[in-house]
């Protein structure tokens, strides 16, 4: 079985480093970004990638500009989106899938819910 491909988007790489070892011990294969300008160049170019967890709050270009630009590319707009957030304010969910996220989940992050929505893929 060919392990599934997580890009992860997010400013701060310690979150990165964290996403990436829990990943990988779980068998999944994980690409990172810090930007979502550098996201967004990786995804028009790499076919294989299953999902992508977004951080939401980002300097520059934050995930609610990045996730429809994401599902814009012609190969994306069946891609698993996840929106990470460490905010989770009322509302947030709701601003993230109407976003077109196709899931939403806080920091800390709970690995279960984490591998629960990357079932999916």
């Amino acid at each position: 079985m060919n392990k599934k491909r997580v890009l992860i988007i997010d400013d701060d790489s310690r979150n990165i480093f964290a996403l990436v070892n829990t990943l990988k011990a779980k068998s999944f294969d994980c690409l990172s970004c810090l930007s979502a300008e550098e996201a967004l160049k990786l995804l028009e170019t790499n076919e294989i990638i299953d999902a992508v967890l977004i951080d939401m709050m980002m300097p520059e270009m934050d995930g609610y500009d990045a996730i429809p630009l994401i599902k814009k590319i012609p190969s994306r707009k069946s891609t698993l989106v996840i929106a990470v957030t460490a905010q989770a304010m009322a509302g947030d969910r709701e601003k993230c899938i109407n976003a077109g996220a196709d899931d939403y989940i806080s920091k800390p992050i709970d690995v279960d819910k984490l591998l629960s929505s990357l079932s999916k893929i």
